[in-house]
């Protein structure tokens, strides 16, 4: 027999949600409208929530104050470069601690997921001091260096690799496939969604860093745009320009905002399929 929900609590839950749904998006929607309005618009109604018109001289301005183009350039290179080399260093981590029998298998993967307890922050002077012995310090290179390895993501592809059948393993050995190429043909079109779940997180993190990259890089033509934007600030603050400062942090948060809008149930579903849960 089944359960009837209690009515009234079916609408708390309802009401609840609907007004933590409105107290997250509504910081989002400021930050759009404030960013279409003029400094005296701003000045004369804070609290007005519409501009009277949609004018892109903010964001024309903004754009032409800093180089959010290279900025852009900066972050699209360091995100997905490393995104590139994660996903190698992970799906051969995650198969020599899913599918191989080595001695001390376990103890080795134990040691490397402490790196899950370890607050990055823990470890950027001794990354920094790293980074600088190797003159990387100011370059791309510099930015990516302490990643380049995710215990994360190596704990959930592992656990993907671990539910495939031996049968799969043992019919590509057959076919005559060697280590590589089971990993390629076999293993990788079955772990899909748990690489697209990791790449979804590496992607959101790298995209939003602040403080490593503020340490280490120096001039314009490293600098990502969460730094490039603390500068604009910086600089745009003394004249209190709050529209310039919502127009270019909407340029540095609109292509994940359209990212997830676009592609949210391919997010969502790379998430369940995984076993990852947030």
């Amino acid at each position: 027999m089944v359960k009837k929900n209690n009515p009234l609590i079916t609408a708390l839950t309802h009401f609840f949600l609907i007004i933590m749904s409105i107290l997250i998006i509504l910081p989002l929607v400021w930050l759009v409208t404030t960013s279409f309005k003029s400094k005296l618009e701003l000045f004369a109604d804070p609290y007005k929530l519409l501009p009277e018109s949609l004018s892109l001289d903010n964001f024309t301005k903004a754009w032409q104050y800093a180089p959010f183009g290279a900025y852009y350039l900066n972050t699209i290179i360091t995100t997905f470069v490393l995104l590139l080399v994660q996903l190698v260093t992970v799906t051969l981590a995650a198969y020599a601690f899913g599918r191989l029998d080595f001695p001390g298998k376990n103890l080795l993967f134990i040691l490397f997921l402490t790196q899950m307890m370890i607050t990055p922050q823990s470890t950027i002077y001794p990354n920094y001091l790293l980074v600088s012995k190797l003159h990387l310090l100011d370059t791309k290179m510099g930015m990516m260096c302490p990643y380049v390895a995710s215990a994360m993501g190596v704990f959930l592809v592992r656990q993907a690799f671990m539910s495939i059948p031996t049968a799969l393993e043992d019919a590509g050995k057959l076919d005559g496939c060697n280590t590589l190429q089971l990993i390629w043909n076999v293993f990788i079109p079955q772990i899909k969604t748990s690489l697209l779940a990791f790449s979804v997180i590496s992607v959101t993190y790298h995209w939003n860093e602040f403080l490593w990259p503020l340490l280490v890089t120096e001039t314009e033509k490293s600098r990502p745009l969460t730094v490039g934007l603390t500068v604009f600030a910086q600089q745009a603050e003394g004249g209190a320009e709050w529209g310039l400062l919502m127009a270019a942090t909407l340029i540095v948060s609109l292509p994940l905002l359209i990212a997830f809008t676009l592609f949210q149930k391919m997010f969502v579903q790379a998430f369940l399929s995984s076993g990852l849960k947030g």
